[in-house]
């Protein structure tokens, strides 16, 4: 213990000394109160005893107090607390950092404070709490695995034993696939023992020098020194196989599949925030092409995935400035019989702030991720209805489709939306069909089925798109009510070479007539399909690159409702 001359409680602490004695019993908490114009401290016992300090009563607590801060956060932390006492807008104080025991280790605290001002408005006392942060010391408290801030250090301890023999290694960030849902579907406790259960599979197929933390969320992370790139992919073959098998808790049956970002150091950086960023971004990427995958650092796909980020802020900007930049082609649909235009299907285009024109694969999966569909979908079926609205003075019994994620299912308040723009505009309701697209990730068929019957008590029919690409696209044929199905190109793309694949449609269309839905073929390039289609197949209706492609508004209008019923067949398009 440090030894030092007895200091004297200034006048302004005595006569909060009684009040802080009394506070000092009830809580375990470390607590300070410090007299700033005579730079004098009163602590709880408890810190004294814990630290390394001389006594309750400190005169320049700082001179006692910063060298025991660890370094890497002294800086911060003085410069926060110089922050609190000189701003005159906010006087609360909020930080945690690093400080050393009396035994010699570091442990975390968070100190939460208040500055108190004399009659003058100057800065007079300096009070507050600091709480010992057990779980960031140690463990992650579902499932026991060393925590983030342990992984931090471990990766720190990994870059200083590369800088001390030169040799690098890996950092493996891991989240589990669909996490999400099985919160959602059944509930946090379930998801904690999944978590558990996850941690030790895993552990059980890790080499013994290898340790796994616990992350954030969903999230686990490995340090492996010395690895290859393809000792990681062996790593993660492993961990692959032992999450590959449907799973049960408790009744209920779940499965879970893991997505990774890798990156090797120093290649891909010398510094610990550097490379958990890097890892974050390769995982994220992992998740995007398809999940249950290990995606490895690079520098070009972390620009692509930099400019994703870019593209969702713009997006934001766009939506909050009236969906600025989107706008709507029409691709026209006509009658297999006898190629009479009858309606077109809405796309959504955008671009961006720059005014390039972006792919829809590109900001439509976007807009989902970040339910800026929501908010689009309203624009995108209004616009399709004032659209339609004067089409039909033309045609009369045009119609238009528009796409439905299921996240807009998911939204409430849309078909009250949806049937008030209707009687706004005074259209009909039979002259709108909801096309559901991402079928294959609807998880409650009876809640779509209720949504949509709504609908269809209202006259607005309701389509399945993109039938045939999914795995569980006739699961979907039989969960869900409609009134169309579209058939994908997928289908018919080889229906001119193939006895199978002219068989498949064939049955499809007709399985889709036995229960009164009409079947509508998208893709259709070429007049030989077209025929095929018509005579044989007895589809309905036909959409495709045959009869036109999607078209602004003005050009729709032009090209399309200014001539002939029936459409004639355009020339082959150069490239897709």
């Amino acid at each position: 213990m440090q030894k030092m001359a007895r200091v004297q409680l200034s006048p302004n602490l005595k006569r909060f000394k009684f009040f802080f004695d009394l506070l000092k019993r009830t809580t375990d908490n470390y607590i300070f109160l410090t007299d700033l114009q005579e730079n004098i401290v009163l602590l709880s016992p408890n810190i004294v005893q814990d630290f390394d300090l001389p006594g309750e009563i400190l005169e320049d607590f700082d001179r006692y107090w910063m060298p025991l801060v660890h370094p890497e956060e002294s800086e911060a932390y003085a410069e926060s607390i110089r922050a609190v006492i000189v701003n005159r807008t906010s006087r609360e104080h909020a930080f945690e950092y690093r400080v050393k025991t009396r035994k010699g280790e570091y442990v975390w605290i968070r100190c939460r404070g208040i500055v108190g001002t004399d009659r003058e408005g100057r800065p007079s006392i300096f009070t507050g709490v600091m709480t010992r942060m057990a779980q960031r010391n140690r463990a992650d408290e579902v499932t026991g695995l060393l925590n983030k801030y342990q992984f931090e250090h471990a990766v720190k301890s990994a870059l200083a034993e590369y800088r001390a023999t030169g040799e690098g290694g890996a950092l493996i960030v891991f989240g589990l696939d669909n996490f999400k849902i099985i919160n959602e579907t059944y509930n946090r406790v379930i998801g904690d023992q999944v978590l558990k259960r996850v941690a030790r599979q895993i552990e059980e197929v890790l080499p013994p020098a290898l340790t796994l933390y616990k992350l954030d969320g969903d999230e686990f992370g490995i340090v492996y020194p010395q690895a290859t790139e393809q000792d990681v992919a062996d790593l993660f073959l492993s961990i692959q196989g032992c999450l590959s098998r449907p799973q049960e808790m408790d009744g209920h049956q779940y499965f879970n599949t893991a997505s990774a970002g890798t990156v090797m150091y120093p290649s891909a950086g010398k510094d610990y925030l550097v490379l958990h960023k890097h890892a974050e971004a390769a995982m994220d990427i992992a998740k995007r092409e398809g999940k249950n995958r290990n995606c490895m650092f690079s520098k070009e796909q972390y620009n692509r995935w930099v400019r994703s980020i870019t593209m969702r802020d713009s997006l934001w900007d766009s939506v909050e400035n009236g969906c600025e930049g989107f706008q709507l082609f029409y691709q026209p649909q006509v009658a297999a019989g006898d190629r009479e235009l009858v309606g077109a299907e809405a796309l959504l285009r955008w671009k961006n702030a720059k005014g390039r024109m972006v792919a829809p694969m590109e900001f439509i999966p976007i807009l989902e991720e970040t339910k800026l569909i929501i908010p689009v979908g309203k624009w995108i079926f209004e616009e399709a209805v004032r659209t339609c609205k004067a089409w039909r003075e033309v045609r009369p019994h045009f119609s238009v489709s528009v796409n439905l994620s299921y996240e807009q299912v998911k939204e409430l308040s849309f078909k009250e939306f949806a049937l008030d723009c209707l009687e706004r505009y005074g259209l009909p309701s039979d002259a709108i069909i909801l096309e559901l697209t991402e079928s294959k990730i609807v998880a409650d068929w009876n809640f779509v089925n209720k949504q949509f019957n709504a609908f269809r008590e209202q006259g607005i029919r309701i389509a399945m798109d993109d039938f045939g690409t999914g795995y569980s696209s006739l699961s979907s044929l039989k969960n869900l009510s409609c009134d169309i199905v579209k058939i994908d190109r997928e289908f018919v793309k080889k229906i001119l070479e193939n006895e199978f694949d002219r068989e498949l449609v064939e049955s499809v269309v007709s399985l889709c007539h036995s229960i009164g839905i009409r079947a509508c073929i998208e893709g259709v390039e070429a007049e030989e399909e077209y025929t095929l289609l018509r005579d044989r197949c007895q589809a309905d209706a036909i959409q495709g690159y045959l009869f036109g492609h999607p078209e602004s508004e003005d050009n729709f209008r032009e090209k399309f409702l200014c001539g002939p019923r029936e459409l004639a067949p355009t020339a082959p398009p150069q490239s897709h």
